[in-house]
């Protein structure tokens, strides 16, 4: 059997991981997985031929540590997916410009290095909402991200200006949409569409990831989510081996909340042949094992 990483983390007790789900339909094709934390020092990576990245999602609280031991795995023999250089690329929000450069619809975003109080209470006008979203440029499964008005802003200045102080950011509108409608999340496994999922917060939430209560069903993407996702995945750097495109409603069409190339759930409970569909994927990319 051939041998593959899957890059996890020391503790996952308070998280939804669904990654086990592929290892049967991978050993079938003859490759082992092999859960391993990044945390772990030691590995010899050259034991095995890919690394997949997967559920790391503490990386964000020691970002330049988690890009080292990426940098370490692709100084190996192994291959690292998604790539380095895709890693690099998505790591910081701001990703979300090149994406605008190139077409595609994104969630309005004042992008900001510090923390300002009358700044950010401009953003209120420039918007022209009630609410805003504002969440670090490096973050994962939520953190450090807030739903304010105008009076919490205030309130909080003291809280958001120790949170921000030293940690870039953007300001979104918040959208209803979100709480309506619900974010959509559409897979891809080596460029091929997989499913798609809506995700609805819980009641007086805004935070879609199940772990802060989020509700999720199974969905079938229409034409137009297809086609907003489609144009995403085009105006990526390269075709990662397993993205998450996640879409929003905003005002009469469909635009970009995230771009998910590092570490997103990619849902295998949601969809009983999603989990053969990423090994295929990863099959038809590096072959079968013995």
């Amino acid at each position: 059997m051939r041998k593959v990483a899957i890059l996890s983390t020391d503790d996952l007790e308070d998280f939804f991981v669904y990654d086990h789900l592929a290892y049967e339909p991978l050993a079938e094709m003859g490759w082992e997985a092999v859960e391993i934390s990044w945390h772990a020092d030691g590995t010899n990576w050259d034991d095995y031929e890919v690394v997949i990245i997967r559920s790391t999602w503490d990386y964000q609280n020691n970002a330049d540590a988690f890009l080292a031991r990426l940098q370490q795995i692709d100084s190996s023999t192994a291959k690292l997916e998604n790539s380095l250089a895709l890693v690099q690329w998505n790591i910081r929000k701001d990703y979300l410009k090149s994406l605008e450069a190139k077409g595609v619809g994104i969630v309005p975003t004042i992008w900001c290095d510090t923390f300002d109080l009358e700044f950010m209470k401009g953003a209120f006008e420039q918007f022209n909402c009630r609410e805003i979203v504002v969440k670090p440029l490096v973050s994962a499964n939520a953190d450090y991200t807030y739903r304010l008005s105008l009076e919490s802003v205030v309130a909080e200045e003291a809280g958001l200006t120790e949170v921000f102080s030293n940690r870039p950011f953007m300001i979104q509108p918040f959208l209803k949409s979100v709480i309506n409608e619900g974010e959509y999340s559409l897979f891809y496994f080596n460029g091929q569409y997989s499913h798609c999922i809506v995700k609805v917060p819980k009641q007086n939430d805004f935070r879609v990831q199940e772990e802060h209560g989020g509700q999720l069903r199974s969905v079938e993407a229409d034409e137009h989510i297809l086609a907003g996702a489609q144009k995403v995945l085009t105006a990526l750097p390269e075709m990662p081996l397993y993205a998450r495109i996640d879409l929003v409603k905003y005002k009469d069409t469909y635009v970009t909340m995230e771009v998910e190339l590092i570490e997103p759930s990619l849902y295998f409970n949601m969809d009983v042949d999603s989990a053969q569909r990423f090994a295929d994927g990863f099959v038809d990319k590096y072959g079968r094992g013995n």
